[in-house]
């Protein structure tokens, strides 16, 4: 695994397929086209899940405090399809990116071995990423408990 990802790090460059928001129902969004703008990346480990539920939907009731300040993405493995369900479940006013092959998740180094009663597994860690104007790393968030995400997120918006 290529070493983590630190304040000051360019940010890796990725395309993917994001869902809600102004993406509709699927439309290919890169890293790249945000360039002058901040923008938020939180890894989540699945969608509808009641971490992943909590932790989107108190994003969903701060939005706006987000609006004109960042631009948040929220990216998990799950497919588009899946997206688009969760983004319609509880009204998401952000995209959703869906990363099905890993490839964002294993570039900002949150596909970590994980462990729950005792059994070993790979999965995403629930982390933040705030992505400067200039395209590096702003704050690097990783565990994020999502009651806190919030919170953690608005006081690090540069």
């Amino acid at each position: 695994m290529s070493k983590e990802l630190q304040p000051g790090d360019k940010a890796p460059t990725f395309t993917a397929t994001a869902v809600g928001g102004t993406y509709g129902w699927g439309e290919t969004v890169k890293l790249t086209n945000f360039k002058g703008q901040t923008v938020v990346l939180y890894f989540y480990p699945k969608d509808d899940t009641p971490g992943c539920t909590k932790q989107a939907c108190a994003l969903r009731d701060a939005w706006k405090e987000f609006t004109g300040r960042a631009v948040v993405f929220g990216i998990s493995i799950d497919s588009a399809k899946s997206h688009t369900k969760f983004v319609t479940k509880y009204s998401l006013p952000f995209p959703l990116i869906s990363d099905e092959e890993k490839k964002i998740v294993e570039s900002y180094g949150v596909w970590v071995e994980k462990s729950m009663y005792g059994r070993k597994y790979m999965g995403t860690e629930r982390s933040t990423f705030i992505v400067n104007p200039e395209g590096k790393i702003h704050a690097v968030f990783r565990k994020v408990k999502p009651e806190e995400h919030v919170d953690v997120i608005l006081a690090a918006l540069p």
